[in-house]
């Protein structure tokens, strides 16, 4: 929105250029042809800026009407009663406009907001639904594997009450991510992502982050193609480590249980590129440049999900001052690629 001086700035100068315009051509044009070049130029005026700016000009334009162009020149005086008539028409219609003009857009800068509060309220809506089903999940498992085990059931052999308890470790890894996602959001949005550059083994980093995922219990078969020489990379280990865990993560809640994901690491030209792929569905390629944007799912997405996973991992990338990519695989599934400036050394024994 431009400021109040601006828009007087602005208005004015164009009513002045149009005038000067005018006043060379006049000889060509009479004043009355005039009239309707200026009144013109007061209501592109008002298609842009607000109602006080628009009058000033308004008012100016007539002046200079009736000074310039309006016999006898160089004076406010109006001899012919028709000319002082159609002055003051001039006058008024340029006020008229103006002010339908102001209240037209009003009018739909209120539609707007009123549309985007209605966009806003159902997108909340579907937040709601979509937190409560990713939280409650993990919750109930948590209350049923708990009540089991503290119910004294005498049927319960060590080996079942080990497989409740590693549901409840799941459902406790499952709900703690939920929480993160929250909580990266909230620090993204805030501005307060400052990475803490440190030299990290990127082969530890990736298979440490699958460790992670798969004690989450999937079914999907993850390869690691690294070379175990790497040199170590000076990046943020715990930025670097969440956006590699949300595309698994990602690629496991969407693609079958049959399906491969593979991750490759590479290093040239001082660059490290890491690719995540699998071999599922991919992308709609007209919702490709969508997916990373915050809350947004496809319209294919089963029920659940926040939308903030691919958010924060872009987030996340960006901070590292890096770039992440998306592209269906001609074979069948997608791929990501992060590219992050790293610089380099070999550290290890």
């Amino acid at each position: 929105m431009k400021s109040k001086r601006n828009q007087y700035i602005i208005s004015l100068s164009l009513v002045l250029v149009v005038s000067a315009i005018c006043y060379g051509i006049s000889s060509w044009l009479g004043y009355r042809v005039i009239a309707f070049i200026l009144l013109l130029s007061v209501s592109l005026i008002a298609i842009s800026f607000d109602i006080l700016p628009v009058l000033v000009s308004a008012a100016l334009s007539a002046f200079i009407w009736d000074f310039f162009f309006i016999p006898p020149r160089f004076t406010v005086h109006v001899t012919n009663t028709e000319d002082a008539i159609l002055l003051i028409m001039y006058f008024v219609i340029a006020m008229i406009s103006a002010v339908l003009t102001y209240k037209i857009r009003q009018v739909e800068k209120a539609s707007r907001k009123k549309e985007e509060k209605a966009n806003t309220l159902k997108l909340y809506d579907t937040l709601l639904n979509s937190f409560s089903h990713e939280l409650r999940t993990p919750i109930a498992t948590i209350i049923a594997a708990t009540d089991n085990i503290q119910s004294g059931n005498n049927n319960l052999t060590a080996e079942n009450k080990n497989e409740l308890i590693s549901e409840i470790s799941k459902a406790s890894l499952r709900l703690n991510q939920q929480v993160e996602n929250l909580l990266n959001m909230s620090r993204l949005d805030s501005g307060f992502i400052k990475p803490k550059m440190d030299w990290c083994d990127i082969s530890e980093l990736v298979y440490d982050t699958v460790k992670k995922i798969e004690d989450v219990g999937i079914a999907q078969k993850i390869s690691i193609a690294i070379n175990p020489d790497l040199p170590l990379v000076k990046t943020d280990k715990l930025l670097l480590g969440q956006a590699i865990y949300n595309l698994l993560n990602n690629a496991c809640l969407y693609t079958k249980p049959d399906s491969k994901i593979n991750i490759t690491a590479l290093i040239h030209a001082d660059i490290l590129e890491l690719i995540i792929e699998d071999n599922g569905v991919g992308f709609p390629p007209e919702e490709i440049e969508n997916v990373f944007d915050k809350f947004y799912r496809l319209k294919f997405s089963k029920p659940g999900g926040t939308g903030l996973g691919l958010s924060i991992v872009k987030g996340f990338i960006e901070a590292l001052k890096g770039n992440i990519s998306l592209e269906n695989i001609t074979t069948g599934g997608a791929r990501f690629t992060i590219t992050l400036p790293a610089a380099t050394a070999y550290l290890k024994a």
